[in-house]
């Protein structure tokens, strides 16, 4: 069947934090890597300001192969995303991939693919149907300063309190109040992939679709 009437159903789960902060999304299976970072992004609420990269087990295969954004100052072989489709790795339910994002921070998930759906005509995918907590905010320092940052904000009143709710205020997204387990699945708002390799990259750039 072609990947056009499908859609790939994907559990993605932000590693070595508990309770569980994950999502479940709905995207088309002709998703490119890079489609489907951004449907990932968007999410679990990152901002898209850093580096990524998808590791995951060629068909067939043991070698892992990495796909992100081509590192030119390196010898690292790392595929563009926006070049290879989901539907040449994910072949079946099961199939998991590391994906990394922030590699200052370190933010690691696993991405599996539990579901392959028939499309319905009705839906505008990609759409997040379910999920828990609300994603750590950007740049606070990868999971212990995640840890650090709830720990402050269960005392108030304290010095490192009011300098905590200072940042969160004048972040470029405003997380203040940060509610760590708020999180709603319907208020998720996703962008146009090839809207946002456009913004990474450049208006005049060229990428097929």
């Amino acid at each position: 069947m072609a990947t056009s009437k499908l859609i790939y159903q994907f559990r993605v789960e932000l590693l070595e934090i508990e309770p569980s902060i994950w999502r479940r999304i709905q995207v088309p299976a002709d998703y490119s890597f890079w489609d489907l970072h951004v449907a990932i992004q968007d999410s679990m609420g990152w901002l898209d300001y850093h580096l990524h990269e998808f590791r995951v087990k060629k068909p067939q295969g043991r070698k892992v192969a990495d796909i992100g954004i081509p590192d030119t100052e390196t010898d690292r072989d790392v595929l563009a995303g926006w070049e290879v489709p989901i539907s040449a790795y994910f072949m079946e339910p099961g199939v998991a991939a590391a994906y990394d994002y922030d590699f200052g921070d370190g933010w690691r998930h696993k991405v599996l693919l539990e579901g392959v759906l028939l499309r319905e005509p009705s839906v505008k995918y990609p759409m997040c149907v379910a999920g828990g907590r609300a994603c750590p905010p950007e740049d606070c320092g990868g999971v212990p300063g995640y840890e650090r940052l709830l720990k402050v904000l269960s005392k108030p009143r304290t010095e490192e309190y009011k300098e905590t709710v200072a940042w969160l205020k004048g972040h470029a997204k405003n997380y203040f109040p940060y509610q760590p387990d708020r999180f709603i699945p319907g208020e998720v708002e996703f962008w146009n992939p090839a809207k946002r390799w456009k913004i990474a990259f450049g208006k005049n750039a060229q990428r097929q679709f």
